[in-house]
């Protein structure tokens, strides 16, 4: 494709086989993967770790970011506006229904939060982003100062057969939001390109990032 896109790793270290310290090094290992090819974005979404382990896996995140070549990949950490203070990640994702990005704003530059210390050294304007499964969920997200939305889930998911897929032209819809919309939920190279003809300023995904080749994935979609 001639245009470029944004492109969205969410983590998942509980989908790679072993132990715990197996996993955790064959995720860093994808991070390093992605950061290299310049993915836009790294979402560390390992929900069931602890503060303190969720922090340590962050700053090791980070570390290898800024050790990358390419310089440009953003990590967001999921739902803990603390945690991305702390470690001085470039932002946080939001979960549908969660605190707005205004009010992760207002924490992040505002006298509350991990202190002054974390505010100086973290990014003085944060990446938004935030989970949408409906129109208005986007415009809200687009009122409230998110940097960027995902839109979910597109397709039937394996893992969760259950939900109801939004579809193209729900994304179609959701394109017009005053903020990038990227496409998520049963995301493949074969229907990535569909997405994007629809609107979508990128894709996001997990498993085809952390299934496949990732350099493959921006040759053939692009990442600014």
């Amino acid at each position: 494709m001639a245009e470029r896109y944004l492109l969205y790793y969410i983590t998942d270290r509980t989908a790679f086989p072993g132990d715990e310290h197996t996993r955790r090094h064959r995720l860093l290992d994808k991070i390093a993967e992605a950061a290299s090819v310049g993915v836009n974005y790294i979402q560390l979404r390992e929900k069931d770790l602890s503060s303190r382990d969720l922090e340590s896996l962050a700053r090791e995140a980070i570390r290898i970011i800024r050790d990358s070549a390419k310089l440009r990949t953003a990590l967001l950490i999921n739902a803990r506006t603390d945690v991305a203070l702390a470690t001085a990640a470039a932002g946080v994702h939001l979960p549908a229904h969660d605190v707005s990005a205004a009010e992760v704003r207002k924490v992040w530059n505002g006298p509350c939060g991990r202190g002054r210390l974390a505010r100086e050294i973290s990014p003085r304007h944060p990446v938004i982003s935030v989970s949408c499964h409906t129109l208005e969920e986007v415009a809200q997200a687009a009122a409230d100062g998110a940097t960027l939305a995902v839109f979910a889930p597109l397709f039937e998911k394996k893992d969760a057969p259950g939900a109801t897929p939004t579809g193209l032209d729900a994304l179609r819809q959701a394109c017009r939001a005053k903020i990038p919309v990227l496409a998520l939920g049963g995301i493949t190279l074969q229907n990535a390109e569909s997405c994007l003809r629809a609107g979508a300023a990128g894709i996001a995904a997990i498993r085809l990032f952390q299934e496949n080749d990732i350099a493959a994935i921006v040759r053939t979609l692009g990442g600014h």
